[in-house]
């Protein structure tokens, strides 16, 4: 698997390994353990991670009001590397007010999800790298 650009397939197995590991008790890799953290957080996507066959086959469309189960994992394992690293700078100090504003640390996640997707369409509709000054800024609005 490419460590910075897997494919679609690669990314629905590394979830669905890490998943079936969580599961049996398996000895997890790092990526693992962030990963089977955010999924036995969601509940709502343990029946497909169960299946790889149908996890590689599914679609999902905003047309349908679904959320891809895979790239909402992927971002908040993106958003826990950032806050662990502080990168960009004060993203740390920032999800820590606002989980504590929250009292919950999933929430405040969603929340900075929103942020980083906002800046992530900003940065393709301008052609533009991602204005990180600009996404912990809407982080630090929401505290």
């Amino acid at each position: 698997m490419s460590l910075f650009n897997p494919s679609r397939e690669e990314v629905r197995q590394f979830f669905c390994e890490a998943w079936a590991k969580h599961q049996r008790a398996g000895i997890l890799t790092a990526m693992e353990s962030i990963a089977a953290r955010w999924i036995v957080e969601h509940p709502e996507y343990h029946a497909i991670l169960n299946n790889l066959e149908q996890a590689q086959q599914a679609e999902y469309t905003p047309e349908k009001g679904q959320t891809n189960p895979f790239l909402h994992l992927s971002m908040h394992m993106s958003i826990s590397e950032q806050i662990q690293i502080d990168q960009p700078p004060g993203i740390r100090e920032a999800s820590r007010q606002l989980t504590i504003k929250l009292d919950s640390e999933h929430e405040a996640q969603h929340r900075i999800m929103e942020c980083l997707g906002e800046v992530l369409w900003n940065a393709q509709r301008d052609g533009m790298p991602p204005d990180m000054n600009a996404y912990v800024q809407s982080i630090q609005r929401l505290l």
